[in-house]
């Protein structure tokens, strides 16, 4: 594992630079890590992976009840992650039928299925799933996961943790499977 140590002070000149949203500056963290550290599908000439995103799910552990604002902040995320892995070139990002998507709304969270997410992949042609995992664990602690496995064999390609951190730096912790 590796600890990444970033001052609020720079991501906020990051943001006045670059980037409209805090999202948005998450996403770029995630996508600097994809490039340096793994994920690198189809840059040794082998297919690219069809991948299916399956979508973040929304964890609040914190102590306030869930605003309708979090879960719009979540789809963008979703359209946001979406956007940023097709402009990669890295993947052929299947899409997803309505009817999965009803049917994976209505059953259990990709993160808790036991493998399903693999079963909804291999039904839309994908050979890869990814989802993600927003927490937000207190008005000052907000953690973001991003998987991605193999839908055959469930062998887990890539996972990435940002944990955001509003009163002190942010700590990026890489994990690599």
């Amino acid at each position: 594992m590796r600890m990444c140590n970033v001052t609020l002070v720079e991501i906020t000149e990051a943001l006045a630079r670059k980037c409209p949203s805090a999202i948005e500056a998450v996403l770029v963290i995630f996508l600097a890590i994809m490039a340096g550290d793994g994920a690198n599908a189809g840059q040794d000439g082998n297919e690219v992976p069809r991948l299916a995103f399956l979508g973040f799910e929304f964890i609040n552990t914190s102590l306030e009840a869930t605003a309708q604002v979090e879960i719009e902040r979540i789809r963008l995320l979703d359209d946001l992650l979406r956007q940023k892995l097709t402009a990669s070139s890295r993947f052929e990002i299947v899409d997803i039928p309505p009817d999965t998507i009803k049917e994976i709304a209505s059953g259990p969270t990709i993160s808790n299925c036991n493998g399903c997410q693999r079963r909804f992949a291999q039904m839309v042609g994908a050979n890869w799933a990814a989802w993600g995992t927003v927490q937000k664990v207190s008005n000052l602690i907000l953690n973001i996961n991003v998987y991605m496995e193999d839908a055959e064999s469930g062998k887990m390609k890539f996972a990435r943790s940002v944990d955001i951190l509003a009163s002190g730096p942010l700590y990026t912790s890489v994990t690599r499977r």
